[in-house]
């Protein structure tokens, strides 16, 4: 017998009750009533594609056709991923100093998913991740779900958003796993010097801990600045660095990730191959029997035929359209927007005394909305308060309309 006597014993689980997105629950809350005599203008989604003027580069759709017409790539493959997925992956991540092969590369349904199968290796319940504050929010759901505790280590607004490497190292204490490291960041448009990312794997290899690299935004930084992968940088600090096919392909529906796992000294090895953490993340992977296999099949030719040409025009868009943005923020009095680097965000701090009317950066957008019909991510969705979120993604002509409206908003409130 069960022990049941009725059915109101059937209940949520313990992990669902853990299972919180940030973002969602403080947008949820949000009383999102726009004027009605102007159109939303949504500054706040991070996918590229809303607005129809970042596309997939061609080769995307003809190679998802083509696989999709010869009827051979619909059934299931390895949890890995396809050979010739691995293998191309492992060609397109693979630098001077941070080599990999086919069998270091995990395929994932999302760089998401990919982060997932990384801290559940890494992490046991009651251990914890170092995470960076502000940060994306997605790290705190997926840990603490799996009873994996979070601590949050500060960026710094006033020198770009680079790790407080002091605060970071006051963190570590005998319960910490791994450290995530996000660069280029979301929501920071931050991009870290080669010198800083070899500063943050001194803490690591200083306390024997394996970084967990989000850098689905590699190389997406601006001219004149450089994308350093953080493997390159490090000679005995295992690096999981993860990466996909949404943002600098402007693929994020096709929910296409992966794992490289780079591991020069076999740190990851463990006593046994069955207890190490590269075998603990493909068991993880088979949790869902592997990522979208017609998706897989357009890779290797969307990663071997892209031309230079589609990078540039993307990254020259985004480098627009940030920097009209900081140019246009910077003159509003009672606003200090942080010069983005690179990604596809900016974050814009709020100075609330200006604003004596305005409680905090929630009510700023909030009210944002209703008077002006621009939608922003407040500060507190990233653990960050009286800053908010702008994505830079939309076209130039309603980036001047959200800039010009957000002027006559902080006009009317500030004293």
């Amino acid at each position: 017998m069960s022990g049941r006597t009725s059915w109101s014993e059937t209940t949520m689980s313990e992990a669902a009750k853990r299972s919180v997105n940030p973002i969602r629950q403080i947008v949820d809350t949000l009383k999102l009533q726009p004027h009605p005599d102007k159109p939303m203008i949504p500054l706040s989604i991070g996918d590229p594609t809303v607005f129809g003027n970042f596309n997939a580069p061609d080769v995307a759709a003809t190679a998802i056709a083509e696989h999709a017409a010869g009827l051979k790539k619909n059934g299931y493959t390895s949890t890995l991923g396809y050979p010739e997925t691995r293998e191309a992956i492992a060609k397109y991540v693979s630098v001077p100093g941070a080599e990999v092969s086919s069998e270091d590369i995990i395929v994932a349904s999302g760089c998401s998913s990919a982060l997932e199968h990384c801290i559940t290796a890494l992490g046991s319940e009651g251990q914890t991740i170092l995470v960076p504050c502000p940060g994306f929010c997605v790290y705190e759901t997926q840990a603490v779900t799996r009873g994996i505790n979070i601590k949050k280590y500060n960026l710094l607004p006033e020198r770009n958003w680079e790790v407080d490497l002091v605060h970071l190292e006051s963190l570590i204490d005998s319960t910490t796993c791994a450290i995530v490291v996000n660069n280029p960041s979301n929501p920071c448009g931050s991009n870290f010097s080669r010198a800083h990312i070899r500063d943050i794997i001194a803490i690591a290899e200083r306390h024997f801990l394996p970084i967990i690299a989000d850098e689905i935004y590699a190389d997406m930084v601006f001219e004149g600045l450089e994308f350093v992968p953080m493997a390159t940088e490090s000679v005995h600090v295992p690096i999981l660095s993860t990466g996909g096919m949404a943002k600098r392909f402007m693929l994020p529906g096709w929910r296409l990730g992966w794992i490289a796992v780079h591991d020069r000294n076999g740190v990851l090895a463990g006593p046994s191959p069955e207890t190490s953490v590269k075998a603990g993340i493909v068991k993880l992977s088979q949790l869902i029997i592997g990522a979208n296999t017609l998706a897989q099949a357009a890779v290797p030719d969307i990663l071997a035929r892209t031309p230079a040409s589609y990078y540039k025009g993307v990254m020259d868009q985004l480098e627009s359209n940030a920097l009209f943005i900081y140019d246009q923020l910077k003159e509003i009095p009672g606003l200090t927007p942080v010069r983005p680097q690179g990604a596809m965000y900016l974050m814009v701090g709020v100075d609330m005394a200006s604003f004596p009317d305005l409680k905090d950066d929630f009510e700023f957008v909030q009210r944002l909305v209703e008077e002006q019909s621009v939608f922003c991510l407040p500060g507190r969705c990233f653990h960050y308060p009286n800053y908010f979120r702008i994505v830079v993604c939309p076209p130039q002509e309603k980036l001047t309309e959200a800039c010009a409206r957000i002027k006559e908003f902080c006009a009317s409130h500030r004293k």
